[in-house]
């Protein structure tokens, strides 16, 4: 795809936009979080480091390659530069990624459980449970290669003892799984404490399935 000013300017303002929704929709506090998309050219415009979303501008988003190298941007990429990178590097179908410390999602984080796929819309933006993964040190390469390795076809995986990465076609695709899985965990949460959770049947799995894989992360 050739590069445009206009589509390189859509996909950084949505950047900005979606790091926003992230503290007004309750998915993050103060600067926490971090936000990365995949630019048309292959590189990738990320969220700076311990900056508030209230004041943050385009101008304060930063552009790396795929190996970390900043290539525009005054401030310093955030602290989970390698998180996002690899987990691009991984898939190309990924455009966005969008890492959150939702509340009830960190819950099942911190405990290392799975967040199960029992409403039929999960299925089909996410593609199933979520994961979680071993824990690895936050910032390093290890956590990266960790969480990426269980997105093949998920559209979000836990992140041991630290909190949710979701993944999407693009920052606002990204905020929605972000969305749809916080609100699945305080479901799931708060079922429990009426009763044994009950499965979706396995021929609605096998049905809604194949529809993530189709439309979930197709950038095109």
């Amino acid at each position: 795809m050739a590069q445009t000013p206009d589509t390189r300017a859509t996909i950084i303002s949505a950047t900005l936009e979606a790091a926003r929704a992230m503290v007004t929709r309750g998915l993050v506090e103060g600067t926490a979080g971090n936000v990365s998309a995949r630019l048309p050219d292959g590189n990738v415009v990320m969220t700076p480091a311990s900056l508030a979303y209230e004041t943050m501008t385009t101008d304060d988003l930063v552009v790396c390659d795929a190996n970390g190298n900043v290539l525009e941007g005054t401030r310093p990429p955030t602290t989970e530069k390698a998180l996002h990178l690899s987990c691009l590097r991984a898939h190309p179908d990924i455009g966005a990624v969008m890492h959150s410390h939702a509340m009830y999602s960190t819950m099942f984080a911190i405990t290392h459980q799975t967040i199960p796929c029992v409403i039929e819309e999960f299925d089909i933006y996410v593609g199933g449970d979520v994961p979680v993964t071993e824990y690895k040190m936050t910032g390093t390469n290890e956590l990266g290669e960790e969480a990426a390795r269980h997105l093949s076809d998920r559209g979000a995986v836990l992140i041991a003892n630290h909190g949710l990465l979701a993944v999407g076609k693009n920052p606002k695709d990204a905020l929605k799984v972000s969305e749809l899985v916080e609100r699945t965990a305080q479901i799931v949460w708060g079922a429990r404490s009426l009763g044994e959770i009950v499965p979706l049947p396995a021929d609605t799995r096998e049905k809604f399935a194949p529809i993530y894989k189709m439309l979930g992360r197709n950038k095109g």
